[in-house]
Formats: structure tokens, C-alpha cells, sequence
């Protein structure tokens, strides 16, 4: 395989692609391995004794790890315009292990489906799951040559690294490489960039659910709001600390420590233009605006809870009332 493409191509890949795959792998290793080990080692534990139980439940372990991970299949869709390739979502396929081929009639079923909701959209490629392009992936390759003649790889690899750094991601092309003296199509990795500006509703929906999933170990709200403003407060400390830098590296320039170079300022520049400008006085109205918002839906609540304990004044000082006037004989009514 070779080291990097020379097709020239930018890849834009959003998130919900990625959604989208490790949604389908998870699924379908939930359905291959289900959670039965505790249950079975309890049902042994209860009629042969702990001995039974810890066999049981050893030989549940070892199988359960010994099982190899399932690799998934599909195809990816998006848009290409010059050399642009835009990746927006994917759809799943079947595919058949013994021939090392997709279901035909199944792919130009949803296909049909897909264009009839996004009309605009063409599949580009497919993807998979796995730590490496494998040799029966240039069968599936080639059978989609006849849907776009040079299709995108994207391949998940769903081991977890703590080491590493970068997303689990790879996007492959064919490239035909003489090899022996025999022309080959070998898969050679693609650059890409993950597309956060431009994204369509079903993303957003997509992903904003995924960040508000609850863990695993039961937390509470107040835990993942802990959580969610630990982060922030480390991503705006981090930004806080890389200005700092460029302010003292501008700072030693404009005092001749050091040389001046225009093409970094010129990139030092481009980037403060992307940094929101807080003393705008948009940014003052739309600040003002979302802090009285907050401030009268607070005092709303305030009065809400207030309003509940008054009510039930007024009714208990209604029925004493109202008792003291039947004692007394008078005919005057009630205070509410």
C-alpha cells in the first residue's frame, strides 16, 4: 500500500458519517455478543454449586474473547465539485461473506431511496470497520466502479488507542500501481478534514444527541454539567494560552528582538480575524438580550415557586375564616 495519494483531491468528511458507522458496529456487535455470561454463571451458581459457576463463567469469558470483531458495510454519499469531495452521510449495506461482494439489488434499492431525498447527493464510496485495508476489500471496490469510477475508501478502525491522538479514520483511493511488471489497483491513504461549518439538520440533531447521552455508570445531570464545563474551561484556557504566546511573539517583534517575518504575520492576522469580537456592539446588544432573558425567567420562577406556598395561605386563612363566621353567627363572607 502507498504511502499517501496523488489524485490531488480534498476530502471533507462531517460528522455524522462517523455517527453513523460506529452506530452500525456497535449494533451489530451487541447482536453477535450478547450480555448472557452473568446470567448463565448465576443460573450455574444456583443449581451446581460456586465450582460450576466459575467454569461457566470462565469458558463465557474465553469464548466471548476469542470472538473476532464484526466488520460492517456500506456505502457514503455527499457531493463532489472540482476537486472537492464532500462526504454528508451514509447508508448501510449487506454483504455477503462468501462471495466478498455487496448485495446489488439491495444498494440500488436504497440508492433509488436516498436520491429521492437528497437529490443532489451521489454515492461516492463506501466504508467498513477494521484496523487495515484487507485484500477482499479491492473485490467491493471494483463493483462500485461501475456506480462512480473512482470510489472512496472510508475505514473505521474501532479498537480503542489511548495513545492516539487522531481520529480512527481512514480514507482510501485506488490508485493503479505497475507492481512485477503487472498493472494493480492498490488503496492508498487520503488527507481529509472534518466539516463543522457547513453542516444540515439531521447532523445537528445527530450529534447533539450523541453529546448528550447519559454514562454508562448511571451519573447525574449535575455530574455531566460538571463534566461539560470542565471541558470548556480547558478549551478556553488552552485558547487563552496559545494567544498569550502569539502576543509575546508580536511583542518581541514590534520591539526588534527578533526579525520580522510578513508571511507569519499574515497568518497570525487571518487568525485573530477569526476570533470573535467580543467589545463589538452586536456582541454587547445579543449579550444584554440572553442575560435579561435569563434574568426574567429566573424572577418567573422565583414567583412561580412564591405563588404555590401564597395559595395555600389563602386557603387555610379562607376555611379559619370562613369556621369563625359560622361561630359567631355573622354574615360576613370570606377574605378571597
Amino acid at each position: 500500500m502507498a504511502e499517501s495519494s496523488s489524485s490531488g483531491l480534498t476530502f471533507k468528511l462531517h460528522p455524522l458519517v462517523m455517527v453513523n458507522i460506529s452506530d452500525h458496529y456497535s449494533r451489530v456487535k451487541s447482536q453477535m455478543n450478547p450480555p448472557i455470561a452473568a446470567h448463565s454463571a448465576t443460573a450455574t451458581t444456583t443449581t451446581n454449586g460456586s465450582e460450576a459457576a466459575v467454569e461457566t463463567a470462565s469458558s463465557s469469558s474465553s469464548s466471548s474473547a476469542a470472538a473476532p470483531s464484526p466488520r460492517v458495510f456500506g456505502c457514503v454519499i455527499g457531493v463532489q465539485r472540482g476537486r472537492t469531495v464532500e462526504i454528508f452521510n451514509s447508508f448501510e449495506l449487506l454483504y455477503d461473506p462468501e462471495t466478498h461482494s455487496l448485495e446489488r439489488g439491495f444498494l440500488e434499492k436504497k440508492q433509488e431511496l436516498y436520491k429521492k431525498v437528497f437529490p443532489n447527493f451521489y454515492i461516492l464510496g463506501w466504508y467498513s470497520t477494521g484496523s487495515d485495508a484487507q485484500e477482499s476489500d479491492m473485490t467491493i471496490h471494483k463493483a462500485l466502479m461501475d456506480i462512480n469510477e473512482n470510489p472512496v475508501y472510508v475505514l473505521l478502525n474501532p479498537v480503542i488507542n489511548p495513545a492516539q491522538k487522531d481520529l480512527p479514520i481512514t480514507i482510501y483511493e485506488s490508485e493503479l500501481h505497475v507492481i512485477d511488471g503487472v498493472p494493480q489497483l492498490i488503496f492508498v491513504s487520503s488527507s481529509y478534514t472534518i466539516e463543522v461549518g457547513h453542516t444540515v439538520e439531521a447532523e445537528r440533531i445527530s450529534v447533539d444527541h450523541v453529546a448528550h447521552l447519559k454514562p454508562s455508570d448511571g451519573g447525574s445531570a449535575a455530574t455531566q454539567l460538571a463534566a461539560h464545563l470542565t471541558g470548556i474551561h480547558s478549551a478556553i484556557k488552552m485558547l487563552n494560552s496559545r494567544i498569550r504566546v502569539l502576543h509575546h511573539y508580536l511583542q518581541a517583534m514590534q520591539k526588534g528582538d527578533i526579525p520580522c517575518e510578513n508571511s507569519l504575520l499574515r497568518q497570525v492576522s487571518s487568525l485573530l480575524r477569526r476570533l470573535p469580537a467580543v467589545e463589538s456592539g452586536k456582541f454587547q446588544d445579543d449579550f444584554l438580550m440572553e442575560y435579561n432573558d435569563t434574568l426574567l425567567i429566573t424572577y418567573l420562577a422565583v414567583l412561580t415557586n412564591c405563588s404555590s406556598p401564597m395559595n395555600e395561605l389563602v386557603d387555610k386563612f379562607n376555611t379559619a375564616y370562613d369556621r369563625h363566621n359560622r361561630r359567631g353567627g355573622g354574615g360576613r363572607t370570606t377574605f378571597f
